[in-house]
């Protein structure tokens, strides 16, 4: 066999984009789609997709490796050897349901990327943010009010207030390899003391942030619930706006005209409605998440009727990380599944600036995933477990 040489034949294969399955083979070699369509080569593996359809390796855009508790604090105080290992086996679970890269919106950092460019531990393609940015008492302050400790941990969030400061922490992510800067931008579930509603850091402060990205070329995300705190975001330079539930109309017409797209996380809600009580969710959380429980579906559906370009996320933490498929399927309820994958391979890749990735065309990178069927007709396939699908992460297959 040919050393980084592949074919997969007898398989329709979506592009990404287009509504209508097209007929393979797919050559790859070196990484890299060669041709589609055509004969068969001869030189390399050949795998028979035995009338199954290959779609590009999916893209969690809101994906948390360092969400290891549903417990801020709790999560905060653990020593960043533990995070770190446990975040490992959170990336390679990932992997093996078929999303080839993730987007780390809160956490991660060189040390775990460089791990993964060295191939030490199996994982996605990973895209980290470093801690998110939060004001004092904001979405990542994990204190509760009536309590005086340390939050020392910044594992998955850093407490920055200021403008200063806040250019200093920007610039010191982007020193250390950040693709981007997630910032907190209003109240959040599993946060003790913030409304959800309330817009979170002044319009200077998001300035300061916006201002230190763009001129990296880079971009911010916000988690925003809110329509005053989306459109806080928005008109101070946000690129994405994450989670968005409670969006209204007006809100959703003025992320349209910024080119602001929608990440929504349907995963993480749906989960810890069913199972956050079990799992020690404090009162408060499960409150707050029923407010935006049911709103996350009728986001998506305003978003789409102003023109917003709406990827997906999990956003899942703890044990809830087994839930992440699931996040297709209420995705799939909403929009229908060409909307759906979409959203998870092509309109991710745009939101991650990787147009090498999200499509099966040639010149772009082999992150593939077949599938054992059609996910048009039978959608229950994209959130089926492993046997119905082989992964493909830069033309191999991963074990």
């Amino acid at each position: 066999m040919t050393a980084g040489s592949l074919t997969i034949v007898n398989a329709a294969v979506f592009d990404g984009v287009s509504a209508e399955l097209t007929e393979g083979p797919i050559h790859v070699s070196g990484g890299t789609i060669v041709e589609i369509g055509g004969g068969a080569r001869s030189a390399g593996e050949v795998i028979d997709a035995r009338g199954g359809t290959v779609v590009p390796g999916l893209i969690d855009a809101h994906f948390h490796a360092y969400g290891t508790e549903l417990d801020l604090l709790t999560l905060e105080s653990s020593p960043l050897s533990y995070v770190a290992l446990a975040a490992a086996g959170r990336l390679a679970a990932a992997l093996g349901r078929g999303f080839t890269t993730v987007r780390d919106v809160a956490g991660g950092d060189p040390g775990l990327a460089k791990a993964i460019a060295r191939g030490l531990i199996a994982a996605p393609r990973y895209l980290f943010t470093g801690p998110a940015l939060s004001q004092t008492g904001g979405h990542g302050d994990p204190r509760p009010g009536d309590q005086n400790l340390c939050s020392c941990g910044s594992h998955m969030a850093e407490i920055v207030d200021g403008v200063d400061a806040l250019r200093r922490a920007v610039r010191d992510r982007f020193r250390r390899g950040a693709h981007a800067i997630k910032i907190m931008a209003s109240g959040g579930v599993v946060s003790p003391t913030d409304p959800i509603r309330v817009p979170q850091y002044s319009p200077e402060e998001i300035r300061a942030v916006t201002d230190e990205a763009g001129r990296r070329g880079s971009y911010v995300a916000a988690h925003a619930y809110s329509p005053e705190a989306i459109a806080h975001a928005v008109e101070n330079g946000v690129r994405t706006i994450e989670h968005g539930n409670l969006l209204d109309a007006p809100a959703a017409t003025l992320m349209a005209g910024h080119g602001a797209f929608l990440v929504p996380t349907l995963a993480a809600y749906d989960a810890m409605d069913r199972r956050g009580a079990e799992l020690g969710l404090a009162p408060v959380s499960q409150a707050k998440n029923r407010e935006v429980l049911d709103a996350g579906r009728r986001a998506i559906e305003l978003a789409r009727a102003a023109g917003v370009r709406i990827g997906f996320g999990s956003d899942l933490m703890g044990v809830l990380e087994d839930e992440q498929l699931t996040g297709l399927r209420l995705q799939v309820e909403v929009e229908g599944p060409l909307a759906t994958l979409r959203s998870a391979t092509s309109v991710n890749a745009d939101i991650i600036g990787r147009p090498d990735l999200g499509r099966v065309e040639v010149g772009a990178t082999a992150d593939l995933l077949l599938l054992a069927g059609d996910p048009f007709t039978d959608p229950s396939i994209l959130w089926a477990g492993p046997e119905r699908r082989t992964v493909i992460q830069n033309g191999t297959v991963s074990q």
